[in-house]
Order: C-alpha cells, then sequence, then structure tokens
C-alpha cells in the first residue's frame, strides 16, 4: 500500500457561489420589506376609508336629525334605543353617545352600548367621534388614538398637509416640533377635524 503524498484538496466555496448566496439573502429581505410596507400601506387605506365613511356618516345624521350624534338633544326620539340625549350645544362632547346614534340609526354598523365600547382603527387603536382639542387647534372630528408617528404621517399627507400642527389634521406631538419624526413613535391622539 503506497499513500499518495499529495494533501487532500480543500473544497471551500468559491466567490461565484458566496455572491449567489448573498443575492438570494437580499431578495428575501427585500422580499419581507416590501410585504411589510404593503401592510402599513393597506392598514393606512383602511383608516382613512374608515374616516371618510364616518364623516359621511356623520353628515347624514346631521342632514337627517338636524343634530350631531351624540350631541343630539332628541337622540332618544329619533334612534329608538339610544340610551341618552346629548346637550345640543353643537360639540361632540358625549363622544361614548355617538357611534351608538349612527349605528341605531343606520348610518354605521355595530353594537355600541353608549358607556363603554369604542370603534377600533386598523392599527387597533380607540376611534371616537369627539370635540378635542389637538395641535393647537379645537373643534368636532374624528380622532384615532395610539397610531405609529409613520402611520399618522402618511394619513396626514393624503387627507392634508403632512404637517402634525396645521391644517385640519393634527397630531399630539411634542410642544415645539413641526414634523413628524418618522422614528415608529406612538402618536397619542391624531384628529381630523371637520
Amino acid at each position: 500500500m503506497r499513500k499518495s503524498s499529495k494533501p487532500a484538496a480543500q473544497r471551500g466555496f468559491t466567490l461565484v457561489e458566496i455572491a449567489i448566496v448573498l443575492v438570494i439573502i437580499g431578495l428575501l429581505l427585500g422580499g419581507v420589506l416590501k410585504g411589510q410596507s404593503l401592510i402599513d400601506s393597506a392598514k393606512v387605506k383602511n383608516i382613512i376609508q374608515q374616516v371618510n365613511s364616518l364623516t359621511s356618516a356623520v353628515n347624514a345624521y346631521q342632514d337627517k336629525f338636524r343634530a350631531l350624534p351624540g350631541d343630539d338633544p332628541l337622540a332618544t326620539a329619533h334612534v329608538p334605543g339610544a340610551t341618552g340625549n346629548g346637550n345640543g350645544d353643537g360639540q361632540i362632547t358625549e363622544y361614548q353617545l355617538a357611534p351608538q346614534h349612527l349605528a341605531l340609526a343606520g348610518f354605521i354598523t355595530g353594537s355600541y352600548n353608549g358607556s363603554s365600547d369604542f370603534m377600533t382603527s386598523a392599527q387597533g387603536g380607540a376611534v371616537y367621534l369627539y370635540n378635542d382639542v389637538v395641535g393647537g387647534r379645537g373643534g368636532n372630528g374624528i380622532r384615532i388614538d395610539n397610531l405609529p408617528d409613520t402611520v399618522a404621517e402618511q394619513i396626514d399627507a393624503k387627507l392634508d398637509d403632512g404637517k402634525p400642527n396645521t391644517g385640519s389634521v393634527r397630531a399630539a406631538v411634542a410642544p415645539g416640533v413641526t414634523a413628524y419624526t418618522n422614528t415608529g413613535a406612538i402618536i397619542t391622539r391624531l384628529a381630523i377635524f371637520f
């Protein structure tokens, strides 16, 4: 028996093989990031559609009953099953009654007890019809709670001017902040004023 004096050939990855693996990993990461972007875009579109539907529902309620939902002083007469009336001052401070009045009048779907259940957004935060002060502006509007600032900015840009302290869409941001930070920080309140 004779042994070869040549050492066994060592086999490793070639540069081409490593490049192919890196390209595949890049494509997978790109696909995941693009997929997340599509999901976020769909949530933004869903929230905007919800805002538009609620605005239409409030306008329809106001046209029909000459009062705002929640604030309607004759709600128990207008919509049988309503658990309370508003004070009729033109401000939706009775935000717990607003979704119940709209649902019982047939303008939105759902069942609301008028005291403890609320609408939710595609991001999972509460949605209110409310008279509030957000970003230096007050009035009746739709308030959406707990949105990532990136989502809030997209909503603001599509419905208004993309700035948290100007226009009809306002965000609760730190004093002196004039732009969204795009860090994923949570915007506690985003208001879309009527």
